[in-house]
Order: C-alpha cells, then sequence, then structure tokens
C-alpha cells in the first residue's frame, strides 16, 4: 500500500479533489435538469468520453482502501462519508474539541433525497454512524460499530444548515457508547446511541 510524504499531499489532493467536486455537481444537475432529449444524449457521449479517459489511464484495483503519509496521517479520500475522492461523500468536515465531544456542520442536497424534500433516513444514519464512531476511533485504536439505534424524531429537510454532534457516554472494556443527534435550527431532528467495539488487537 502507497505511502506519501506530507509535503505531496496538498498537491495529490489539488488534482483529484477537484474531479470529485465536479462529478458531485454532475450528480446534482442530472437529478434537477430539464434539458431536452437531443442534449441529454450529447452530454452522455461527453461523460462516457471522459470516463474512457480517465480509464485509459494506470488504475488501482478495488476500492481506494486506507493509504497513509509518510508520517502515518490516514489518508481515507474514498470513504462514502468524507472521502475527498469520492464524489458520493459530502465530505463530511469532523471537528474534534479538546473535551472528546465531534461535530460536523453541513448541508444536503437532492442527491441525499429520500421522501420528497427530505434526507432519506439511511442517509442520516449513515451519518451518525461515523459521527458516533469518530469518538471511539483513536489513533492506534481503531473501533467498529457493533450497534446504532436511531430515533427519527422528525424529518430532516434538505438544503438547510445542519449540524451532527456526537460524545462518548462510557467506556466499558473493548466497548465505547457513544451518543449524539443531527439537528437543524428548529432542533434535533434525529437521535443516535451506538456501541463501538475495539478489536483484541488494537487496545
Amino acid at each position: 500500500m502507497p505511502s506519501w510524504p506530507v509535503s505531496e499531499l496538498e498537491q495529490l489532493r489539488s488534482v483529484y479533489e477537484p474531479l470529485a467536486q465536479s462529478v458531485r455537481r454532475l450528480i446534482d444537475v442530472s437529478i434537477r435538469t430539464r434539458a431536452d432529449a437531443m442534449t441529454v444524449k450529447s452530454v452522455i457521449d461527453k461523460i462516457n468520453g471522459a470516463a474512457d479517459e480517465l480509464a485509459s489511464a494506470p488504475m488501482r484495483d478495488g476500492s481506494f482502501g486506507l493509504e497513509h503519509t509518510t508520517e502515518g496521517q490516514p489518508m481515507v479520500w474514498g470513504n462514502v462519508v468524507m472521502g475527498v475522492r469520492n464524489p458520493v461523500a459530502l465530505p463530511l468536515d469532523v471537528q474534534h474539541e479538546a473535551d472528546g465531544t465531534v461535530w460536523a456542520e453541513f448541508a444536503l442536497g437532492c442527491a441525499y433525497e429520500g421522501p420528497p424534500g427530505h434526507v432519506h433516513g439511511g442517509v442520516c444514519a449513515m451519518l451518525l454512524d461515523h459521527i458516533l464512531g469518530a469518538t471511539a476511533h483513536l489513533p492506534g485504536k481503531p473501533a467498529y460499530t457493533g450497534t446504532l439505534t436511531l430515533r427519527y424524531l422528525r424529518g430532516t429537510r434538505l438544503d438547510r444548515p445542519l449540524r451532527a454532534h456526537a460524545h462518548v457516554d462510557r467506556v466499558e472494556g473493548s466497548k465505547t457508547f457513544a451518543v449524539g443527534h443531527i439537528a437543524d435550527a428548529d432542533g434535533v431532528t434525529v437521535e443516535a446511541e451506538g456501541v463501538f467495539i475495539h478489536p483484541k488487537g488494537a487496545r
């Protein structure tokens, strides 16, 4: 698995992050466009041509996986929630406070729709799984989701400023119990409780 000097990290990011941002915009406008059939056919040809051009260059096998800088900094650039190279990701920018709490601010567009005008409940679950897990996942001490329980209090609206927040409730041996929520300006929309397991080799 390759490792990259930190000095090259921003250069790599400057190459590949704009590609993900362009595809992210394409996903959004492809959902909302009312272009005629001829325009859509022309765009499809261009997209297929761009995909063929990228595919003609060297490619990795399988998923992006986990890469590191030579200093050990993780590069989870393919992650579905926070991967800077993944057009499906927001990407979520998780902030860590000194007291162990974590939070992130974001808005979800039409690519994440479930009920009309609202975020799909499964997307809310994915985001909360990630944000709660961030409270338990420490350097050299990974944690994996054991259980995740959610309470949907009301619909989470699309295209509104949202904030996810989580903190550790308690630790029992190899298990970290975390709680958190997603909220908008009117209050909490989804609450979550999670149990995260630290594998034996990482304790």
